[in-house]
C-alpha cells in the first residue's frame, strides 16, 4: 500500500527526492516517517512528519540536508535530500501509521511500510 520511490546513485554533494505514494491510503491522516537502514547497520529514523502536516522532525544527521513534506493532492510525501554525505548510503523506506507527535520517532509504531529505495552516494 506504501511505495517508495526516487532513490539513485549520486556524488558527494548531490541531491536527490524520495517519494512516498499509497493506494487505499489517505497519507495526511497518518504520520508518515522516513527510515533507512545501512548494510550491516542497525535501522535509523530520518524524518518524519505529522497527520496533517503540522509538525516535522529530523534525526540530527540530517537537520539542515533534508526536507519532508507533503502533498495531499497527490496523496505523495516527498523527502528532498540536499548535500547528500557517503554515509547517506541505504535503502530507504517510508512507513505511516496513526503515530502521536510524542512518539513519532519509534518505528514501531507505524502500521504501513512500503518497500525500499536504495540510495548511493559516492565519494
Amino acid at each position: 500500500q506504501l511505495q517508495a520511490s526516487g532513490g539513485g546513485l549520486v556524488q558527494t554533494g548531490g541531491s536527490l527526492r524520495l517519494s512516498c505514494t499509497a493506494s487505499g491510503l489517505t497519507l495526511d491522516y497518518y504520520a508518515i516517517g522516513w527510515f533507512r537502514q545501512a548494510p550491516g547497520k542497525e535501522r535509523e529514523g530520518v524524518s518524519y512528519i505529522s497527520s496533517g502536516g503540522a509538525s516535522t522532525d529530523y534525526a540530527d544527521s540530517v537537520k539542515g540536508r533534508f526536507t519532508i513534506s507533503s502533498d495531499n493532492a497527490e496523496n505523495t510525501v516527498y523527502l528532498q535530500m540536499n548535500s547528500l554525505k557517503p554515509e547517506d548510503t541505504a535503502v530507504y523506506y517510508c512507513a505511516a501509521g496513526p503515530v502521536s507527535i510524542l512518539v513519532i520517532r519509534s518505528p514501531d509504531n507505524y502500521d504501513y511500510w512500503g518497500q525500499g529505495t536504495l540510495v548511493t552516494v559516492s565519494s
